[in-house]
C-alpha cells in the first residue's frame, strides 16, 4: 500500500516561509514514475491545485497566485516531494495536501485517476 505523509506545516507570520515535505513509501514503490501535485483547501472553499511537477522531465506548473513565491521540487532517491513557500500571505492559509498519479493532466499534474494517491494533509496558517 502506497502511503503519503505531509509535514512542515505550521503557524507563520505574513512574509515568512515554510517548507512542506511529502514522504512516500510502499512495497516496490518508485516515486520516479509518478506526477506530483500540491493542493490546498481553505475553510469554506473548494480544493485548488497549487503546484505540480511531472514524472518524466520535472516540468512544473504553478497557480498564478503563488508564482514567484512557491517552488516545487522532488527527490526521487528519497521518495520525497517538497513545496518551498516564501513570502507567505494570509490568503495562503489552508490545509495542504500532496497527491501523486501515474497519469497526468497537461503532462504535468496528477490526473486524479485510479492510479493516484493522496496524503492526509498538513495545516498552514499565515497570520497578518
Amino acid at each position: 500500500q502506497v502511503q503519503l505523509v505531509e509535514s512542515g506545516g505550521g503557524l507563520v507570520q505574513a512574509g515568512g516561509s515554510l517548507r512542506l515535505s511529502c514522504a512516500t513509501s510502499g512495497p516496490r514503490f518508485a516515486l520516479d514514475n509518478f506526477n506530483i501535485g500540491w493542493f490546498r483547501q481553505a475553510p469554506g472553499k473548494e480544493r485548488e491545485r497549487v503546484s505540480c511537477i511531472s514524472s518524466t522531465d520535472s516540468r512544473t506548473w504553478y497557480l498564478d497566485s503563488v508564482k514567484g513565491r512557491f517552488t516545487i521540487s522532488r527527490d526521487n532517491a528519497k521518495k520525497t516531494a517538497y513545496l518551498q513557500m516564501d513570502s507567505l500571505k494570509p490568503e495562503d492559509t489552508a490545509v495542504y495536501y500532496c497527491a501523486i498519479d501515474l497519469y497526468s493532466v497537461q503532462g504535468v499534474c496528477p490526473a486524479g485517476s485510479g492510479s493516484g494517491y493522496w496524503g492526509q494533509g498538513t495545516q498552514v496558517t499565515v497570520s497578518s
